[in-house]
């Protein structure tokens, strides 16, 4: 008879698979680290986004609010943007996203033509139709901000059309009474300026309003939008 085999592992081989747990230190620091990659990421989501590549020719994103003029997403090779046709020649907007009275900023990426000496106005919007905008206004060479239709702040700005612009404002508090109202403008595709293209103080607090997006097109030619994005404003 053969003699039996002992099923027990040696000794060596029992300490070498033995699991060991972690030292609770360790096990914190790793938690830990878990946690504020979760709220980082949480943190940078956007609010709101659309680049409009979900949406059909012709048509425009369900969550629109189209307050007046006949928007409509078009294609381009493997790009959609969303255009507003040249003609008539007013002020045309449409709303959407979350709203807010401060503490977000709205982006996007605008593109215009000028035709002789006309050229197009267009603009980023928070704080609902009598809120705060931030609108490039190329054939007056300036950046302005306004309160409703009111221009509280402007800052000299040259664009000579053909290209897409990127406009960014927030509305942010930075005191007790007071709140910072602030826009960035400059050439896709460029570096985003550190510091704000222009800035305005309020010691009242905003109201409650969506974003929105306007445009007019007095040079005639049509104006298009893209990678329009709300984010919170990270503290």
């Amino acid at each position: 008879m053969y003699p039996l085999r002992s099923s027990a592992a040696p000794s060596s081989l029992r300490l070498k698979n033995q699991w060991t747990p972690p030292h609770p230190k360790t096990l914190l620091r790793f938690l830990l680290t878990l946690s504020l990659s979760a709220l980082t990421a949480h943190a940078t989501e956007p609010l709101y986004q659309t680049n409009f590549e979900k949406t059909e020719p012709g048509e425009v994103p369900d969550d629109f609010l189209v307050l007046d003029g006949a928007f409509a997403v078009k294609k381009q090779g493997n790009n959609k943007f969303l255009e507003l046709p040249g003609a008539p020649l007013d002020a045309f907007g449409f709303m959407f996203g979350p709203s807010a009275r401060h503490g977000n900023e709205i982006s996007a990426r605008m593109f215009g033509t000028k035709k002789g000496r006309r050229y197009p106005v267009f603009g980023v919007a928070l704080n609902g139709v009598n809120g705060y905008r931030l609108q490039a206004a190329p054939a007056k060479r300036a950046i302005e901000l306004l309160k409703g239709s009111v221009v509280v702040a402007k800052v000299p700005f040259r664009w000579s059309g053909g290209e897409w612009l990127r406009l960014a404002l927030r509305v942010e508090q930075t005191g007790d009474t007071e709140w910072t109202v602030s826009g960035r403008v400059w050439v896709d595709g460029k570096t985003a300026p550190a510091k704000p293209t222009i800035t305005h103080k309020e010691t009242k607090e905003p109201r409650n309003g969506k974003p929105s997006v306007w445009g007019s097109p007095y040079s005639g030619t049509p104006i298009r939008y893209d990678d329009i994005v709300v984010n919170k404003i990270a503290k």
